[in-house]
């Protein structure tokens, strides 16, 4: 077998050099009560992206139109 720096010299690569090994699988569970506070914070941060977006059509629509 040759060395891998000559080979990498050469340009001489095996298809998969460079893939990453996958990680294997872990499951993770969790109880109810977990997922259900994970669930409201994901709603807590989408109802505050909402909000944000709305504020900034706001300022942009007052930037385009300017006061009236």
């Amino acid at each position: 077998m040759k060395d891998p720096k000559e080979l990498f010299e050469k340009l001489c690569f095996s298809p998969s050099w460079g893939e990453l090994p996958k990680a294997p699988y872990v499951r993770q569970n969790k109880d109810l009560s977990t997922l259900m506070d994970e669930l409201e914070e994901i709603k807590n941060h989408i109802e505050d992206t909402k909000a944000k977006l709305w504020r900034i059509s706001q300022q942009q629509q007052f930037n385009q139109e300017g006061f009236r």
